[in-house]
């Protein structure tokens, strides 16, 4: 799994046990998964359809720095489906997983529209396609 993004805890992403709110972290892991399945589909146009159950295993807490990781797990025809673990940088304990993160693929319509993937492609691969 790739980890892509950190995070540090401040005061602000605290819930009233001092520990991490859940919902800031799945705000950011939502804008992960979006950030990544733009990238991947080529198309600033992609929404979140699902989210399967989250599993908290662990907490964060003030001034605790993590990780979000996303990992594609299918390529649908509109969609494309990812998995999901938070961790802690410094421990690496894992702090959340999610096991299938559904994004779709929208038209300027907002309908569904067949992206054409089927597998993972990095961004300095499609440049060294165009100049080559």
């Amino acid at each position: 799994m790739n980890f892509h993004t950190r995070k540090w805890i401040k005061p602000e992403d605290l819930n009233p046990n001092k520990s991490l709110f859940g919902g800031r972290l799945l705000a950011w892991i939502d804008e992960e998964a979006a950030l990544y399945a733009i990238i991947q589909l080529e198309n600033k146009h992609v929404v979140t359809k699902y989210i399967s159950s989250i599993n908290f295993t662990s907490s964060a807490k003030e001034n605790d720095i993590i990780e979000i990781g996303i990992e594609p797990v299918k390529f649908g025809k509109s969609s494309l489906t990812l998995k999901c673990e938070v961790r802690n940088k410094m421990t690496r304990e894992t702090i959340i997983t999610i096991d299938e993160i559904v994004m779709v693929n929208l038209d300027e319509n907002g309908k569904p529209k067949p992206h054409g993937k089927h597998q993972i492609e990095y961004v300095k691969d499609r440049l060294e396609a165009v100049e080559g």
